[in-house]
């Protein structure tokens, strides 16, 4: 059996290369998935290779801060697939990262009050439809820590504000069987654009950081989130799952 047979998941930023990986492993291992996004063409490429493999794949273009917008597609995906079992946020949270005596107001927030509003938003959104069934897992992705970097602007303090609202759903949706669940890596170097310079010295630096000398890449990040997804995986909840190859030292 499948770990994720029968399972229907929601996934926001399915046209990105993480939310395409887990898009794809959440599929291969027997999940419904609808994809959601705010470019269409990224998501039916996503969508089309999970229909070539003999998945099942929807689309949906959505901006995931629209909470209107969020409420109403969760709500048509339990109306069309009869519930909702995984929710997965992986948007952009449009920072800026420059050092933060660079930053205006509005750039060192923005990060910030995008990570909180979309991730409020979408997993209220699933929770309404997961506690009539008493089960359901909401993901992350980001994570958190006492590490940081110069510069980074409000990006790290949004992963820090990230993990406090986890904590309060995980604690809240617990005695309905939802879990909450955040996965963090140190970086993957197959999301580097290769048009950004010196990106090769960047993977580079990534790998180097860990103590395994390899960093996570897309095909680890889909399969440990089909892991944490699944019933197997039902005693974890309210906690990160770090697969950072151990550059991000717990």
């Amino acid at each position: 059996m499948m770990l994720l047979e029968n399972k229907v998941a929601v996934i926001y930023g399915a046209g990105g290369s993480i939310g395409g990986a887990v898009a794809r492993a959440f599929a291969r291992e027997g999940a419904r998935v609808f994809l959601a996004g705010r470019t269409k063409a990224k998501l039916e490429l996503v969508a089309d290779d999970i229909r070539s493999r003999g998945g099942q794949a929807d689309t949906a273009v959505l901006d995931a801060l629209d909470e209107k917008a969020v409420d109403a597609f969760v709500d048509a995906v339990a109306a069309r697939a009869g519930y909702v079992d995984i929710s997965f946020n992986v948007i952009g949270y449009d920072d800026v990262q420059k050092p933060l005596m660079e930053l205006s107001v509005d750039d060192f927030l923005q990060p910030i009050t995008h990570a909180m509003r979309t991730q409020f938003v979408t997993t209220r959104a699933a929770a309404r439809h997961m506690r009539a069934r008493g089960s359901g897992v909401i993901l992350a992705f980001g994570g958190s820590g006492p590490q940081t970097l110069p510069g980074l602007g409000g990006f790290k303090i949004a992963l820090d504000a990230l993990e406090g609202l986890r904590r309060q759903w995980a604690c809240e949706l617990g005695a309905h069987g939802i879990r909450v669940v955040t996965l963090k890596t140190g970086g993957i170097p197959e999301t580097l654009p290769h048009t950004v310079p010196g990106w090769k010295e960047i993977a580079a630096s990534i790998e180097q950081a860990t103590l395994l000398k390899r960093a996570a890449t897309l095909a680890d990040v889909g399969n440990v989130a089909a892991f944490v997804a699944s019933d197997q995986a039902r005693t974890i909840t309210s906690t990160e799952v770090n697969i950072s190859a151990g550059a991000i030292v717990d």
